[in-house]
């Protein structure tokens, strides 16, 4: 089967209509990008793994409450992205971000990292600390504000910037001895 040969309209109807050969076209166009979501997000592939696969039960069981105010891919984005913040918080990966604060020096927004591959980037993404992995990705990736990851992870505002710094610092420095 070719999900080339269906539209997005199509799909969208189809899936709405609990139509299975419309769930699997709409899995296999966007499950590798959100699958690349999940594991910067998850630090390993049997968690990512895990983290899909519970976003699509997600996106199929309210894709009748899709309205079309957006993109599909994006409103398919952010049930993954929450799906990974709520699975990480389930097996209490985050529960030390408000206990522990990490002071590091301020960076300014206009360091440049060397010239990485996606895929190098990534594994070095997922070395991070989880809570700094997690607001790191949020942050510089989702484009949330400090505000708005503090409400999502029920941390304070300080704890999301000081972790972002933490994830910059060790990245900076991580980054500093490649070449």
């Amino acid at each position: 089967m070719s999900i080339e040969l269906y539209n997005e309209e199509e799909v969208l109807q189809g899936c709405q209509q609990e139509n299975r050969r419309c769930q699997e076209i709409l899995y296999r166009r966007f499950a590798a990008k959100m699958y690349g979501i999940c594991l910067s997000y998850a630090g390993d592939r049997a968690l990512a793994q895990d983290m899909l696969q519970e976003a699509f039960v997600k996106v199929f069981r309210s894709i009748k409450d899709f309205r079309g105010d957006g993109s599909l891919e994006g409103w398919v984005r952010r049930i993954v992205v929450r799906t990974a913040i709520d699975l990480l918080r389930q097996r209490q990966s985050l529960e030390k971000l408000e206990k522990e604060e990490f002071y590091s020096e301020s960076l300014t927004q206009n360091e440049a990292l060397p010239n990485l591959q996606m895929g190098e980037m990534i594994s070095y993404i997922n070395k991070l600390p989880d809570g700094a992995r997690v607001v790191f990705n949020l942050f510089a990736v989702e484009g949330y504000t400090h505000r708005e990851i503090a409400e999502q992870l029920n941390i304070s505002e300080g704890t999301s910037k000081s972790q972002y710094n933490r994830a910059r610092t060790l990245l900076k420095d991580w980054l500093g001895k490649v070449d």
